[in-house]
């Protein structure tokens, strides 16, 4: 049987995956463009806007570009690892920052190490660390959500979850639903300070520091542009110690609410387990005692 270092004995070819800017042409590294520049294939999200840059640096695209998203990207593994096996430079770019962080990209790099070929990086722009260094709060550990679940129980749980997380938060949202999240971001883990990064390296940059409340007041007229990420403060001690060891009449009083809510039992269970930190079989057993027909 042939292992996968054959492959990489064989091959002098690589994947690298290529920060580009956030937005500020300036912030392009001398070694992305010489990479870029050299790679026989350039797999990007949008062809359209990575054509654009590449123009911009006065590198030549025709017939090197290739689609790589979230609906092609498991189909595509394989050509990717063929690619590289055959000795081929690749590049990987997302439309802008580092790739793989909240964009596509994950499933090759996976399958291109698993093939025991080379895998590298050009670093540069992020948009989660650039955010975090200008937050202004806590940067010694953090964490990363991605992209905040849209509606249902996974968004009440994750929310529910940061009442007791005590690293910095950093999360992505579109304009046009941040504010009504930063309303339920407040309601559900209380006033925590935040830092909203608007626009980050382009023209119209800006940051806005404060807590959730006064936040929501710097846009009055309730219209945000641009892309966003949100920082916000992790839990202090005595907010942790609130939602460490809820008592029992906690737990039912909790799950009285969610199912009188209209909540399903395997729902209430879900949520009330993730907001009090309990199990959540335990959760469970006690929705269905609460559930209206139950024996006492």
């Amino acid at each position: 049987m042939v292992g996968p270092r054959t492959h990489e004995a064989l091959s002098p070819g690589a994947l690298t995956l290529v920060a580009t800017p956030l937005g500020n042409l300036g912030d392009v590294s001398d070694r992305a463009r010489t990479t870029l520049g050299a790679a026989d294939v350039i797999y990007c999200e949008d062809t359209r806007r990575t054509r654009v840059l590449l123009s911009a640096l006065g590198i030549a695209g025709a017939g090197r570009l290739r689609s790589l998203h979230q609906h092609n990207e498991a189909a595509l593994a394989t050509a990717v690892v063929d690619e590289v096996a055959a000795g081929r430079q690749v590049a990987l770019v997302s439309d802008a920052g580092t790739p793989t962080i909240s964009d596509p990209g994950r499933r090759v790099v996976r399958a291109v190490a698993d093939a025991g070929l080379r895998v590298t990086t050009v670093p540069g722009p992020s948009a989660v660390v650039a955010a975090l260094s200008v937050s202004g709060l806590d940067t010694d550990r953090f964490v990363m959500e991605g992209f905040v679940p849209r509606r249902g129980p996974e968004r009440r749980a994750r929310l529910a979850a940061w009442r007791s997380e005590p690293r910095t938060i950093v999360f992505y949202e579109s304009p046009q639903r941040l504010l009504a999240t930063l309303r339920e971001v407040r309601e559900v883990i209380g006033d925590r300070r935040v830092a909203i990064a608007r626009e980050l390296t382009k023209i119209h940059e800006e940051v806005v520091r404060g807590s959730l409340s006064e936040v929501l007041e710097h846009w009055p007229d309730g219209e945000v542009r641009g892309e966003v990420v949100v920082v916000v403060a992790g839990a202090a001690g005595a907010d942790i110690a609130a939602w460490a060891t809820p008592d029992a009449a906690a737990v039912r009083a909790a799950l009285a609410a969610r199912l009188a809510a209209g909540d399903s039992v395997r729902d209430a269970a879900a949520l009330v387990a993730a907001e009090l930190g309990v199990g959540r079989r335990d959760a469970y057993a006690a929705a269905l005692a609460l559930r209206p027909g139950s024996p006492p």
